[in-house]
């Protein structure tokens, strides 16, 4: 994350995102493919690491080895395989919704991932509960943990959407893309942007 100035002096908090470009693979059709989308390559592969479909593929639209190729449903515009998406495409746009996959934080405890606060005061004889979860469900009935019970887990590493973000800068020399406020996921990580 960076910060920009607006026109009345204050900070404003961005994300630079690094915007295509991106080349229009295939389109696919009702008639086709029974439904419509457009599918997106970007980010360039070495050709030794990309496999001879993938290639024969790629080469339909005319363009060079990709590391990631995405399918986006609804597209309403008329593109042609070959073409080029790049920043640009944002121009008119405000507002838009970005996704991607949130940084992985491995197990954590209920403290950690639910934001439980603990026994707190080793009152009463407890030993070494300040952390843990407290009790589970009641006891004859129905004698098993509820589904759904907020417990220790698995963090991070899913898929989230942040909508609404403001368009703070366009970059078209440099393909960047100033949003403010914060995007899904750690440094490098690809991400989905949608108008």
């Amino acid at each position: 994350m960076t910060t920009v100035f607006n026109d009345q002096g204050k900070s404003v908090p961005c994300t630079v995102i690094e915007v295509g470009p991106c080349v229009v693979t295939q389109i696919k059709t009702v008639e086709n493919d029974g439904y419509r989308a457009i599918q997106l390559a970007y980010d360039e592969k070495k050709e030794k690491h990309t496999s001879r479909a993938m290639m024969g593929h790629l080469k339909k639209a005319k363009t060079t080895p990709k590391r990631k190729i995405i399918e986006l449903k609804g597209f309403v515009k008329d593109w042609k395989p070959g073409d080029v998406i790049t920043v640009d495409y944002f121009n008119d746009d405000t507002w838009l919704d970005v996704s991607g996959i949130t940084k992985g934080k491995g197990f954590q405890g209920v403290v950690k991932r639910h934001g439980f606060g603990g026994v707190n005061d080793a009152s009463h004889g407890q030993h070494n509960r300040n952390r843990h979860p407290g009790s589970l469900g009641a006891s004859s009935f129905p004698s098993r943990v509820m589904k759904g019970m907020r417990m220790a887990g698995q963090t991070g590493g899913k898929k989230v959407k942040q909508i609404n973000l403001r368009v703070v800068k366009i970059i078209p020399e440099d393909n960047l893309l100033l949003l403010k406020g914060s995007v899904p996921g750690s440094k490098g990580t690809y991400l989905i942007i949608e108008k």
